[in-house]
């Protein structure tokens, strides 16, 4: 049975000021990788996936270490795209209590915004694929990239390969002329599980949950309150078969609560809350979430519930992880299910 996985996104450079330090303050910078489809490889390779991670990269040692580090961590690269004149940057620094994290973008003319679309045959790609995951990061980069993206969902629907999306919207990427509402419904529309939060259905799609703020929800999200989130979804997105929603509380930039719910047009599962303190880095906490989704559904034998729980674990311990990428063994997931928190030393 085909159980590989492709994702297609770009992928960046990730500068970040150490510690609790402002970017104005910082005089190095720790560096690594990030990039949300780079992430949900990294986590669904950690679980014992084969995945193939698509994206164009330029021709200079920065390039070849982002790839060598992927292979390290079990992505396969050889349908990775060579050209381009720069990889993207990214910038963070880390908030504390009342100050929020920021994440800044250095991406423009990037070698995956710049690239052909006829550079890829995504028949080609997906022959020996079970499962397709994009993200709305993509179609905001350039155009040439949402053609690609469109592309690529296109070519997954005819042979027959699930498709999943993140919404990931990021208002400071869309720049080109062309806005996510004009062109995400044309791309969610072609996804069989979509995946969301209370920001992505209601900047992109005008979808909300009455009388929700994600600014003062001081921890308490009433998960109950999405259903219609998710019914007003899947009615304007036929082919959804799952609505999958993160639910984030923020007290404050180290304190949050972290739950998810999931409908599959019948009932909405509801999963644990996480209340999740001193926080290290909740960068790709949803791309982990994503990422453990991907394997519950690939491997759960359709128990939503047990995969619904599995991904909020492993997106909760991603808060613990330095860096993008989420290192979390499944052993590790478990024992969190089972209601170990204690994190004693293990000798």
């Amino acid at each position: 049975m085909m159980n590989k996985v492709v994702t297609f996104g770009e992928i960046m450079l990730r500068l970040s000021a150490p510690g609790y330090l402002r970017l104005s303050q910082s005089n190095h910078f720790d560096v690594s990788f990030a990039g949300a489809e780079a992430n949900v490889a990294v986590s669904l390779a950690n679980y014992g996936m084969k995945v193939d991670y698509i994206t164009r990269l330029p021709d200079n040692p920065i390039a070849e270490k982002c790839i060598r580090e992927l292979l390290f961590y079990r992505v396969d690269c050889d349908n990775i795209l060579r050209g381009g004149k720069r990889i993207g940057v990214l910038y963070i620094e880390t908030g504390s209590n009342a100050r929020p994290s920021h994440v800044y973008y250095d991406r423009e003319d990037s070698a995956i915004a710049t690239m052909n679309p006829d550079e890829i045959d995504w028949k080609g790609v997906l022959k020996d694929a079970a499962w397709f995951h994009w993200t709305g990061i993509t179609p905001a980069l350039s155009e040439n990239a949402a053609e690609s993206c469109r592309r690529a969902i296109k070519a997954a629907n005819e042979v027959g390969v699930t498709v999943s999306c993140d919404i990931n919207f990021r208002g400071n990427l869309w720049k080109y002329g062309r806005t996510a509402a004009e062109i995400m419904p044309e791309l969610v529309a072609g996804s069989d599980i979509i995946l969301g939060n209370e920001e992505d259905c209601e900047k992109v799609f005008g979808i909300r949950p009455q009388g929700f703020d994600a600014s003062k929800t001081n921890g308490e999200v009433n998960q109950t309150i999405f259903t219609s989130v998710c019914e007003q979804m899947m009615q304007k997105f036929h082919r959804c078969k799952k609505m999958v929603v993160t639910l984030r509380g923020a007290i404050n930039a180290n304190h949050n609560t972290w739950s998810g719910v999931l409908y599959d047009g019948k009932q909405l599962l509801q999963s644990k809350k996480y209340d999740i303190t001193d926080i290290v880095d909740r960068v790709g906490g949803g791309d982990s979430f994503m990422g453990a989704l991907i394997y519950g559904l690939m491997n759960f034998e359709g128990d939503d519930q047990k995969t619904l729980e599995f991904a909020v674990a492993a997106s909760a311990l991603k808060h613990t992880i330095k860096g993008d990428y989420n290192q979390i063994s499944i052993n590790e997931i478990s024992e969190l299910l089972e209601g170990n928190t204690s994190g004693r030393v293990k000798r």
